[in-house]
Order: structure tokens, then C-alpha cells, then sequence
């Protein structure tokens, strides 16, 4: 992708952009709010209008998946901060120190010039050590975190910018669910040690992804209320102290393991936390709306932070877009994490101050839509038997994660699961006329085809596309003009 340029926003735009920025943005520095953007969506918006609809917001801090060139180039004078990414499968590569030094040089030094980017931490890998990897990434992870390191430091930065891990909340545990008896998982101890202790001695986080909505979606006897922050349900009592929450205790439990490991002083960063809004019987919006009030309210509190650690929260949210892309191996809930829609609209109304005045976050501005219509199944076709075989081609190649049991779009009869599955393969597919084709079953609409919660999306244009789209017609003007002067 490369860079485009800013889009222009209305006088009333500018007006609102500076309230809520003077409103906000010294709350959602006091109580460290970041949020994490992922790019695995089959459209995107650019990064500008994305940067900007983060100011916008008072949103202070970033957490990247990559380092891509033209988003992180966006972030330039902007003051946000923000965590580069170096993802799993090139870890091996960072086993040579001059590969390391090459991407410090390339990722980092260019950014970071005066009025540059404002670059924080770099992650290396992301949960590597997760159980599902089946160790693939034991023996590379942490010979890349220390060469990471060692170039930062030798090109002088390591003083501002940190390298570090960002850890599955699996990679400690506890045998009897209390936060006392947390140690860090007995196949990976001993490098999760040595881990630790490099973390400290450079003075880089602990950064940890904590999800509660995972521990009511794998669990069906987990108490519902200890999702949340609300209290009132079953508590955890460890050594005279209560938790009525799954966090603090899942913390907490990091706070005990990192003791264990002779470094309990090190600072912990929660490099993903959120609530998934669709994909699954838990995972909606009112729940996500709770789950969210809560956790700022607990952020905006100096004292909370947890039982262990009381004082402000490091915390980034997750995350600020739905993926339409996401694997969904996990659960369909996967591609529905943002508190954005893919679209760059609120889902619903938050307060990031934590201040419980809650209203909807600012939208992204200038975001441009395909052509409002829709491909749906054509009820007066009398060819029926390619149909279940379209419908598992088009799910395969879309995203039928709306569909599933409890979901938003979980009402729909017969055909409208049909025409939901065409649609959303339809809309990946940049409408390409040939995407409703479905052996003659689909068909073009101008009616819009949503019913009630069940939003059937008109899909936007794709960032880069419309940059070539751009550069193309900035091309043949500049011919055209060539032309006349030459005549």
C-alpha cells in the first residue's frame, strides 16, 4: 500500500474533533487506554482517516500486529504510542543479529527522526508459546527478543523503546484456580524464566493478552458475573483475599508467577483485553457494552488496578475494528471483536474515560462504500440443487459467522441464510458481478436486504485500490497536460 493523502475534513468535523479531544484525551492518558489494530480484513480504510478517527477519540497509545510502512509512516507528529509488531513466522530469522540490526534500521530508525513516529515498544512475536503451537516456537522466540533488544540498544534507543513478548495468559497456571498457587506452565518454565529476567534487566513489560470472555465461553459451569466487574456473584477467596472478578484473579496469578520467578516487581502490561460483539451466544453487545463500562471504570479508579497491584492499569484494548479474515478456528466470535465496525462505526456507547458518561465514539470520517446493492437468493429460480454447494463455497470464501447459534443474523429462515452467505461473499469479492453468479441462483438488489439486528453490510472500498485508482488518474492527467504543453 502506499501513502495517500489526507483527507479533508468539514468545519463542523474540525469543531467536534476538538471538543471531544479536549475532553477526553488527558482521561484516556491518566487511565493508559490503548487499543489494538489488526489488519486482517479483506478491506481496509487508510491509515490517515484511521489515525485520525483514533485522535479523534483521545485514544493515546496503539498496538500494531506489523510494522507496516504506510500505517506506521501515519502515525508521524501525531504523539500517539506506538507498539511494532514482528510476527511469528519470522522469528527464526531474527536468530542472526545483523537481520535484527536490518529491521531496527528499517522499521524503527526511519520513524523516529524529529516530528517522526513515537514508537514505544516492539513485540516480538505475538503468544508465541500458546499450547495450540505445539512448542514450534520455543527455540526462536527468545534468541529474537534478545537480538531485537540488543540492536535498539545499539542504535540508542534502548532507553525509550522496549522490546518484549506478548504472552497468552497460558503460559502460567495455577493447580487449584487461586492466584497464590500461579506459576508459569511446567513444560516452558525454565525459558519463561530466563524470559522474565531479561524483561527486568532491560527494564522492558511483561506484556500479557487476559480474555474473560473465553473463560465463560470454554467453561458452561464458570459463574456468569465473574466475566465482569459488576460483583455480585461467586467470589474467589485465596489466602484472605477476595477477587470477584476473573481478571484480577487471572492476574494476579501472572503476579505470583512472576514473584516465583524472582522478578516480582516487573511491570505488566494487558496487551489485548475485550468482549466480542457476534459469532456467539455471549458474545453481544449488550454483554460487550457491561463488560467494557466495568473494566474503564475499574481503570479510571487509581486505586483499583488489583489486589496485588493496586494503581493505574496498563491496558489496550481489543480491538478497535472487526477482521473479516480472522481465522475462526477458535470460535466464530473471532471476527467480532472491534468496538468499531469494519466500517469505522461505534457498535455502541462507551465512556474510555471511565467517567460512566457513556456516548458514542466519534466515527471515522470521509470512509467510501461500494455501490449500495446487495446479492440475494432469486426465490424464482427453480434450480435448487447446486444450492447447499453454493451456500458452503460462498461461507467458505466470505463470512457466515453472523449465522451461527445465538448470533445476530441467527433468526433467518431458509433463504435468508442463503442470501446472507451471497452477500457477504459478494461484498469480499469488491461486487464483482460474477460473485452472484451461484449457478444462477443469486441476484442483484437495490433493496436493502437487513432485517432487524441482522445487518447485511454494502462493503467499503479497499485502501489500496483506491490509492492505484488515484495514482492512475494523477497519471494520465499528468499525461494529458505533458501533451498539450509538447503541442
Amino acid at each position: 500500500m502506499g501513502q495517500d493523502e489526507t483527507l479533508m475534513w468539514g468545519f463542523l468535523s474540525c469543531i467536534c474533533v476538538l471538543w471531544v479531544s479536549a475532553a477526553t484525551s488527558n482521561a484516556a492518558e491518566t487511565i493508559s487506554l490503548g487499543v489494538n489494530w489488526g489488519g486482517m480484513s479483506s478491506h481496509h480504510m487508510l491509515p490517515s482517516t484511521v489515525v485520525e478517527m483514533i485522535k479523534a477519540n483521545g485514544i493515546k497509545k496503539v498496538k500494531l500486529f506489523e510494522s507496516d510502512n504506510w500505517t506506521v509512516k501515519a502515525f508521524a507528529g501525531t504523539d500517539i504510542e506506538v507498539m511494532v509488531a514482528i510476527p511469528n513466522d519470522k522469528l527464526a530469522h531474527f536468530g542472526k543479529y545483523d537481520h535484527a540490526k536490518d529491521w531496527v534500521q528499517q522499521n524503527i530508525s526511519q520513524h523516529i527522526k524529529d516530528g517522526g513516529v513515537n514508537i514505544k515498544y516492539v513485540a516480538v512475536g505475538n503468544e508465541p508459546f500458546l499450547s495450540a503451537y505445539n512448542g514450534s516456537n520455543l527455540k526462536t522466540t527468545f534468541p529474537a527478543l534478545q537480538n531485537i533488544q540488543r540492536a535498539l540498544n545499539e542504535h540508542g534507543y534502548g532507553d525509550k523503546i522496549k522490546a518484549s513478548i506478548p504472552q497468552n495468559a497460558d503460559v502460567y497456571e495455577s493447580a487449584n484456580d487461586t492466584p497464590s498457587e500461579g506459576q508459569f506452565r511446567s513444560d516452558i518454565k525454565d525459558l519463561m524464566h530466563q524470559i522474565v529476567k531479561f524483561l527486568h534487566d532491560n527494564n522492558a513489560p511483561f506484556i500479557v493478552n487476559i480474555y474473560p470472555f473465553l473463560s465463560l465461553y470454554q467453561n458452561p459451569n464458570f459463574p456468569f458475573e465473574l466475566a465482569f466487574f459488576d460483583g455480585g456473584g461467586k467470589s474467589i477467596i485465596d489466602k484472605g483475599v477476595q477477587y470477584t472478578n476473573v481478571f484480577d484473579a487471572n492476574y494476579d496469578t501472572l503476579v505470583w508467577a512472576l514473584t516465583k520467578a524472582g522478578v516480582p516487581n516487573l511491570k505488566i502490561v494487558v496487551g489485548e483485553i475485550g468482549w466480542p460483539t457476534d459469532g456467539n451466544k455471549f458474545a453481544t453487545v449488550g454483554l460487550a457494552k457491561k463488560f467494557y463500562s466495568g473494566l474503564l471504570k475499574k481503570m479510571a479508579s487509581s486505586k483499583k488496578g488489583t489486589p496485588l497491584r493496586p494503581g493505574h492499569l496498563d491496558v489496550y484494548l481489543f480491538s478497535l475494528f472487526d477482521e473479516d479474515q480472522k481465522s475462526i478456528a477458535p470460535g466464530p466470535f473471532e471476527r467480532h471483536w472491534g468496538i468499531f465496525r469494519y466500517d469505522g462505526k461505534p457498535k455502541f456507547a462507551m465512556d474510555l474515560t471511565g467517567q460512566g458518561q457513556e456516548k458514542y465514539l466519534i466515527t471515522a470520517q470521509g470512509v467510501q462504500y461500494l455501490t449500495k446493492q446487495w446479492c440475494v437468493f432469486n426465490k424464482e429460480q427453480n434450480k435448487t440443487d447446486t444450492v447447499l454447494d453454493d451456500l458452503s463455497y460462498a461461507c467458505s470464501l466470505g463470512d457466515c459467522t453472523a449465522l451461527g447459534y445465538g448470533s445476530s443474523c441467527n433468526h433467518l429462515d431458509y433463504y435468508g441464510n442463503i442470501s446472507y452467505a451471497y452477500n457477504m461473499y459478494f461484498q469480499m469479492q469488491d461486487q464483482d458481478v460474477q460473485a452472484c453468479d451461484f449457478h444462477g441462483t443469486g441476484m442483484l438488489t437495490t433493496v436493502n436486504a437487513s432485517t432487524g439486528s441482522c445487518l447485511f453490510p454494502v462493503q467499503i472500498e479497499n485502501a489500496g485500490k483506491r490509492v492505484q485508482l488515484m495514482s492512475l488518474t494523477r497519471m494520465v492527467l499528468l499525461s494529458f497536460f505533458v501533451g498539450l504543453a509538447l503541442y
